[in-house]
């Protein structure tokens, strides 16, 4: 054994020994495991009524996810993001210019993959917005809960939060 390799070995020893006498005594459980298992793409629809734009953005992190997670295939996945909350004044088309780096990415959304975006036209409405005021990428439907129930009973679909 050539005496720089074995120089690795015990410098990586004596710098990994601490490290692990410390997970152990703060991990009595040990740490996670990975389970890299693979999904099978679903019928998926997003009940969403967002507060904040961190937690919109948060919405699309996890939407863009699961798509990629099902292999962005618009054969065997649906993925329904429908909007009711305070996130449909980023959809208005007068806020463009406010709010255009996260149009544009939720407007990709919709071209790499099976995801759309549906809004509530009694929440649009209550804010004084007609289907003529918010983005061609958008389909308005007339009550998100309607829809979201429609969605679950008569296609199948899974419902998120």
């Amino acid at each position: 054994m050539n005496n720089r390799w074995v120089g690795y070995v015990f410098t990586w020893l004596v710098l990994a020994c601490p490290v692990q006498a410390v997970a152990a005594e703060n991990a009595p459980w040990a740490t996670a495991r990975v389970d890299d298992r693979k999904y099978t793409p679903q019928k998926v629809v997003y009940d969403i009524a967002s507060d904040s734009l961190s937690h919109f953005e948060r919405v699309l992190d996890r939407v863009s996810y699961l798509n990629t997670l099902y292999g962005a295939d618009p054969f065997a996945a649906s993925i329904v993001v429908v909007l009711h909350g305070d996130e449909i004044d980023y959809f208005a088309v007068r806020e463009f210019s406010r709010h255009e780096q996260l149009m544009r990415r939720a407007q990709s959304l919709t071209l790499s993959g099976p995801i759309e975006f549906r809004m509530c036209r009694v929440a649009a409405r209550g804010r004084g917005l007609e289907p003529g005021d918010i983005h061609g990428f958008v389909t308005m439907v007339p009550m998100a809960d309607a829809e979201l129930v429609r969605l679950q009973q008569e296609e199948g679909y899974v419902y998120m939060q």
